[in-house]
């Protein structure tokens, strides 16, 4: 009870106080007690380089490109291979000829998504390798690697 009390003490108190300050906001003039912003102040540093991420991409344009090359080869691969579109073909057909409508539906919906994906990644991996002449030419490190334990 006592703690419920003190509770309610403090939040009138709080508002009392913070009330006038409140109404002089908005009002929109400027309370006497603000210290004005003198022009020597220091703006935040600005962080090194443009903002874009380009130091980070140059680092990893060597691994984004073997996992550009992963998944293109899986996609054109036989239709031995997990994940390629021959494989799923292979899958609409056998559902169409089980006449399994809703599934040969969504299988596809499926293959028609991953069959776009292989112009999407060829493209993207163009786009890599002028993104690895610019960093070359700058003199950005594509390091493959992971960084050394210190």
């Amino acid at each position: 009870m006592h703690r419920g009390k003190s509770a309610l003490v403090a939040c009138a108190a709080t508002a009392a106080l913070l009330g006038p300050v409140g109404i002089a906001a908005a009002d929109g003039s400027v309370p006497a007690s603000a210290p004005a912003a003198s022009p020597s102040a220091k703006a935040p540093k600005a962080p090194k380089g443009a903002g874009d991420g380009s130091r980070g991409l140059c680092k990893r344009a060597k691994r984004i490109d073997k996992r550009l090359d992963r998944a293109l080869k899986r996609l054109k691969g036989p239709a031995t291979v997990r994940g390629s579109v021959a494989r799923l073909t292979k899958r609409v057909e056998r559902a169409k000829q089980a006449d399994h409508t809703e599934v040969q539906t969504f299988l596809d919906h499926k293959l028609t998504f991953r069959r776009s994906l292989v112009p999407t990644l060829e493209q993207r991996q163009k786009d890599l390798s002028k993104v690895q002449t610019w960093c070359a030419a700058r003199g950005e490190g594509s390091g493959g690697g992971k960084k050394s334990a210190k």
